[in-house]
């Protein structure tokens, strides 16, 4: 049996990683997802099938951060996993938008932030810096998810009122970060670390 404290270690360079191949199936099943809501149209996406992909996709995002820890991060996995959960949450919001049950409004809330923060990202790698991942972000990421199964599960179907307050308080979790990203960017950036 492996000493998990003797696991192999990856350096910060490294691709091919089981956190990596974790978050890259996250990725390619994101398609599914959002086939799966429109299949469910008629119950505004709320369905057996799409709740359970939808915690699998979840399950994935925590076992790659685990990964992750026990064999080193990479920058790789520090571009990818973010990427992963903005293409799951944005993806599958927007799908929710189009079969009528999330309003447009939160959703593109949640996408600008998203962007906003991918761009300035984006705009710090450039001169080999990066700003530090926050906890609040980490507690973004699952409150959005959270809000999105709130929104899928089929015992639900019939009712707004636990979806559209998921939603909103998983709106107000993303601004919240995101301010504090803006923040931490405008107060300067460490050369570890990464957004997310």
């Amino acid at each position: 049996m492996t000493d998990l404290r003797t696991a192999t270690r990856f350096t910060a360079s490294a691709r091919l990683t089981p956190a990596n191949a974790l978050t890259l199936a996250r990725i390619l099943l994101a398609p599914v997802l959002f086939v799966l809501i429109f299949e469910a149209e008629d119950t505004r996406g709320a369905s057996w099938p799409v709740f359970t992909l939808g915690v699998l996709l979840a399950l994935t995002d925590h076992y790659d951060g685990q990964l992750a820890r026990r064999h080193g991060t990479t920058r790789s996995g520090a571009f990818l996993d973010p990427l992963a959960d903005k293409v799951v949450v944005i993806g599958a919001m927007v799908c929710l938008v189009m079969v009528d049950r999330y309003w447009w409004l939160p959703v593109a809330i949640v996408t600008a932030r998203e962007v906003a923060i991918t761009a300035m990202r984006a705009h710090f790698a450039r001169s080999g810096m990066a700003i530090p991942a926050r906890t609040s972000a980490k507690y973004k990421t699952l409150v959005q998810g959270l809000a999105l199964l709130v929104a899928v599960i089929p015992v639900l179907k019939d009712t707004q009122t636990p979806s559209v307050v998921a939603l909103w308080i998983a709106v107000a979790l993303t601004l919240w970060s995101g301010w504090q990203y803006m923040r931490d960017g405008s107060n300067g950036t460490t050369t570890r670390g990464s957004l997310h």
